[in-house]
Protein backbone atom coordinates (compact mmCIF):
# COMPACT_ATOMS: atom_id res chain seq x y z
CA UNK A 1 0.00 0.00 0.00
CA UNK A 2 1.07 3.59 -0.58
CA UNK A 3 2.52 5.42 2.37
CA UNK A 4 0.19 8.06 3.76
CA UNK A 5 2.17 9.73 6.50
CA UNK A 6 0.69 12.29 8.87
CA UNK A 7 1.04 15.68 7.24
CA UNK A 8 1.12 19.32 8.34
CA UNK A 9 -0.60 21.64 5.89
CA UNK A 10 0.82 24.70 7.61
CA UNK A 11 4.04 23.93 5.72
CA UNK A 12 4.78 24.21 2.00
CA UNK A 13 4.51 20.97 0.03
CA UNK A 14 6.81 19.76 -2.77
CA UNK A 15 5.53 17.06 -5.13
CA UNK A 16 8.14 15.06 -7.05
CA UNK A 17 7.84 12.74 -10.02
CA UNK A 18 10.29 9.82 -9.83
CA UNK A 19 11.38 8.41 -13.22
CA UNK A 20 13.38 11.00 -15.15
CA UNK A 21 13.07 13.58 -12.36
CA UNK A 22 14.74 11.98 -9.37
CA UNK A 23 16.32 9.29 -11.58
CA UNK A 24 18.15 9.44 -14.90
CA UNK A 25 16.00 6.74 -16.49
CA UNK A 26 12.89 4.60 -16.16
CA UNK A 27 12.91 2.29 -13.15
CA UNK A 28 10.22 -0.25 -14.05
CA UNK A 29 12.12 -2.33 -16.61
CA UNK A 30 15.28 -2.52 -14.43
CA UNK A 31 13.03 -3.70 -11.58
CA UNK A 32 11.48 -6.42 -13.76
CA UNK A 33 14.97 -7.55 -14.77
CA UNK A 34 15.96 -7.61 -11.07
CA UNK A 35 12.93 -9.77 -10.23
CA UNK A 36 13.09 -12.39 -12.98
CA UNK A 37 16.83 -12.35 -13.81
CA UNK A 38 18.54 -11.38 -17.07
CA UNK A 39 17.89 -14.55 -19.17
CA UNK A 40 14.15 -14.66 -18.44
CA UNK A 41 13.88 -10.88 -18.73
CA UNK A 42 15.26 -10.80 -22.27
CA UNK A 43 13.25 -13.84 -23.40
CA UNK A 44 10.06 -12.19 -22.18
CA UNK A 45 11.12 -8.85 -23.64
CA UNK A 46 11.49 -10.43 -27.07
CA UNK A 47 8.11 -12.13 -26.76
CA UNK A 48 6.33 -8.90 -25.83
CA UNK A 49 8.25 -6.69 -28.28
CA UNK A 50 5.25 -6.30 -30.67
CA UNK A 51 3.30 -4.64 -27.84
CA UNK A 52 6.19 -2.30 -27.04
CA UNK A 53 6.60 -1.37 -30.71
CA UNK A 54 2.88 -0.61 -30.92
CA UNK A 55 3.22 1.60 -27.85
CA UNK A 56 6.15 3.58 -29.31
CA UNK A 57 4.12 4.02 -32.50
CA UNK A 58 1.31 5.38 -30.29
CA UNK A 59 -1.06 2.60 -31.30
CA UNK A 60 -1.61 1.46 -27.68
CA UNK A 61 -2.18 3.66 -24.64
CA UNK A 62 0.42 3.94 -21.88
CA UNK A 63 -1.77 2.31 -19.24
CA UNK A 64 -2.78 -0.62 -21.48
CA UNK A 65 0.85 -1.31 -22.43
CA UNK A 66 1.98 -1.15 -18.83
CA UNK A 67 -0.60 -3.66 -17.61
CA UNK A 68 0.27 -6.07 -20.43
CA UNK A 69 3.95 -5.85 -19.47
CA UNK A 70 3.18 -6.31 -15.77
CA UNK A 71 0.96 -9.31 -16.45
CA UNK A 72 3.63 -10.91 -18.65
CA UNK A 73 6.39 -10.48 -16.06
CA UNK A 74 4.74 -10.51 -12.64
CA UNK A 75 1.42 -12.35 -12.80
CA UNK A 76 1.29 -14.99 -10.06
CA UNK A 77 4.13 -13.59 -7.92
CA UNK A 78 3.33 -13.55 -4.17
CA UNK A 79 2.94 -9.94 -3.10
CA UNK A 80 5.09 -10.37 0.02
CA UNK A 81 7.94 -11.78 -2.06
CA UNK A 82 7.67 -8.86 -4.46
CA UNK A 83 7.82 -6.30 -1.64
CA UNK A 84 10.95 -8.05 -0.32
CA UNK A 85 12.53 -7.91 -3.78
CA UNK A 86 11.41 -4.29 -4.07
CA UNK A 87 13.15 -3.43 -0.81
CA UNK A 88 16.37 -4.97 -2.12
CA UNK A 89 16.00 -3.18 -5.46
CA UNK A 90 15.52 0.17 -3.76
CA UNK A 91 18.66 -0.36 -1.70
CA UNK A 92 20.93 -2.03 -4.28
CA UNK A 93 19.90 -0.55 -7.64
CA UNK A 94 18.04 2.75 -7.25
CA UNK A 95 21.03 4.66 -5.76
CA UNK A 96 22.94 4.17 -9.04
CA UNK A 97 19.98 5.58 -11.02
CA UNK A 98 19.51 8.83 -9.10
CA UNK A 99 19.74 12.21 -10.80
CA UNK A 100 21.96 14.57 -8.83
CA UNK A 101 19.94 17.68 -9.71
CA UNK A 102 16.67 16.07 -8.62
CA UNK A 103 18.03 14.75 -5.34
CA UNK A 104 19.51 18.17 -4.58
CA UNK A 105 16.08 19.75 -5.01
CA UNK A 106 14.52 17.11 -2.77
CA UNK A 107 17.14 17.60 -0.05
CA UNK A 108 16.75 21.38 -0.21
CA UNK A 109 13.00 21.13 0.41
CA UNK A 110 13.58 18.73 3.29
CA UNK A 111 16.13 21.11 4.82
CA UNK A 112 13.56 23.91 4.61
CA UNK A 113 11.11 21.74 6.55
CA UNK A 114 8.71 21.33 3.63
CA UNK A 115 6.44 18.33 3.20
CA UNK A 116 7.81 16.16 0.38
CA UNK A 117 5.56 13.78 -1.58
CA UNK A 118 6.56 11.32 -4.29
CA UNK A 119 3.95 11.08 -7.08
CA UNK A 120 4.85 8.35 -9.55
CA UNK A 121 3.52 5.93 -12.14
CA UNK A 122 6.16 3.49 -10.88
CA UNK A 123 5.26 0.72 -8.46
CA UNK A 124 4.78 0.92 -4.72
CA UNK A 125 6.46 -2.48 -4.25
CA UNK A 126 9.86 -0.81 -4.56
CA UNK A 127 9.11 2.89 -4.08
CA UNK A 128 7.66 2.38 -0.60
CA UNK A 129 11.03 1.22 0.73
CA UNK A 130 12.90 4.03 -1.00
CA UNK A 131 10.46 6.67 0.28
CA UNK A 132 10.86 5.41 3.84
CA UNK A 133 14.65 5.34 3.56
CA UNK A 134 14.76 8.90 2.20
CA UNK A 135 12.36 10.28 4.83
CA UNK A 136 9.81 11.39 2.25
CA UNK A 137 6.49 12.22 3.83
CA UNK A 138 4.09 10.36 1.52
CA UNK A 139 3.91 8.18 -1.57
CA UNK A 140 1.25 8.38 -4.28
CA UNK A 141 2.04 5.75 -6.89
CA UNK A 142 0.73 2.93 -9.04
CA UNK A 143 -0.21 -0.17 -7.06
CA UNK A 144 -0.34 -3.78 -8.19
CA UNK A 145 -3.68 -5.53 -7.87
CA UNK A 146 -3.63 -8.64 -5.70
CA UNK A 147 -5.82 -11.74 -5.58
CA UNK A 148 -5.25 -14.40 -2.93
CA UNK A 149 -1.94 -12.75 -1.98
CA UNK A 150 -0.59 -12.99 -5.55
CA UNK A 151 -0.11 -10.37 -8.29
CA UNK A 152 -2.77 -10.40 -11.01
CA UNK A 153 -0.77 -8.25 -13.41
CA UNK A 154 -3.32 -5.44 -13.26
CA UNK A 155 -3.08 -2.07 -11.52
CA UNK A 156 -5.26 -1.27 -8.53
CA UNK A 157 -6.86 2.13 -9.03
CA UNK A 158 -5.24 2.86 -12.37
CA UNK A 159 -1.88 4.09 -13.61
CA UNK A 160 -0.63 7.13 -11.65
CA UNK A 161 0.20 9.08 -14.80
CA UNK A 162 -0.97 12.32 -16.41
CA UNK A 163 -4.34 13.53 -15.14
CA UNK A 164 -4.39 10.66 -12.66
CA UNK A 165 -1.43 12.26 -10.85
CA UNK A 166 -3.38 15.46 -10.35
CA UNK A 167 -6.41 13.49 -9.15
CA UNK A 168 -4.32 11.57 -6.63
CA UNK A 169 -2.82 14.80 -5.32
CA UNK A 170 -6.21 16.46 -4.92
CA UNK A 171 -7.52 13.39 -3.10
CA UNK A 172 -4.48 13.44 -0.80
CA UNK A 173 -4.92 17.16 -0.08
CA UNK A 174 -8.58 16.45 0.75
CA UNK A 175 -9.69 20.06 0.30
CA UNK A 176 -6.84 21.49 2.36
CA UNK A 177 -4.53 24.10 0.87
CA UNK A 178 -0.86 24.36 1.91
CA UNK A 179 0.63 27.89 2.01
CA UNK A 180 2.74 27.10 -1.07
CA UNK A 181 2.98 24.16 -3.49
CA UNK A 182 6.03 23.16 -5.55
CA UNK A 183 6.05 20.42 -8.19
CA UNK A 184 8.82 18.77 -10.22
CA UNK A 185 8.55 16.61 -13.33
CA UNK A 186 10.25 15.79 -16.61
CA UNK A 187 7.55 15.02 -19.17
CA UNK A 188 4.10 15.94 -20.48
CA UNK A 189 2.70 13.26 -18.21
CA UNK A 190 3.68 15.49 -15.27
CA UNK A 191 2.08 18.69 -16.56
CA UNK A 192 -1.31 18.14 -14.84
CA UNK A 193 0.61 17.90 -11.54
CA UNK A 194 2.71 20.98 -12.32
CA UNK A 195 -0.40 23.03 -13.09
CA UNK A 196 -1.61 22.49 -9.51
CA UNK A 197 1.54 24.08 -8.10
CA UNK A 198 2.40 27.68 -7.31
CA UNK A 199 5.79 26.92 -8.84
CA UNK A 200 6.22 24.06 -11.30
CA UNK A 201 9.55 22.86 -12.70
CA UNK A 202 10.21 20.62 -15.71
CA UNK A 203 13.60 18.92 -16.08
CA UNK A 204 15.52 19.44 -19.31
CA UNK A 205 18.81 17.58 -19.91
CA UNK A 206 20.47 20.69 -21.36
CA UNK A 207 19.16 23.29 -18.92
CA UNK A 208 18.25 21.37 -15.77
CA UNK A 209 15.01 22.32 -13.99
CA UNK A 210 13.13 25.02 -15.86
CA UNK A 211 10.33 26.91 -14.15
CA UNK A 212 7.21 26.59 -16.29
CA UNK A 213 4.79 28.07 -13.77
CA UNK A 214 5.09 30.68 -11.05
Amino acid sequence: MNQMAKTDFNRPVAFFDFDGTLTTKDSLMPFLKFVVGKPVYYIKLFAISPVLIAYFLKLIRNDVTKQLVLKWYLSGYPIDELFNLGSRFSQEIIPSMLRVEGVERLKWHQQQGHECVLVSASLDVYLSSWVKRENINALLSSQLAVREDCITGKLEGGNCFGEHKAQRILKWLNGRLPPFIYAYGDSKGDEPMLILANEGFLFNKKQGFIKIKG
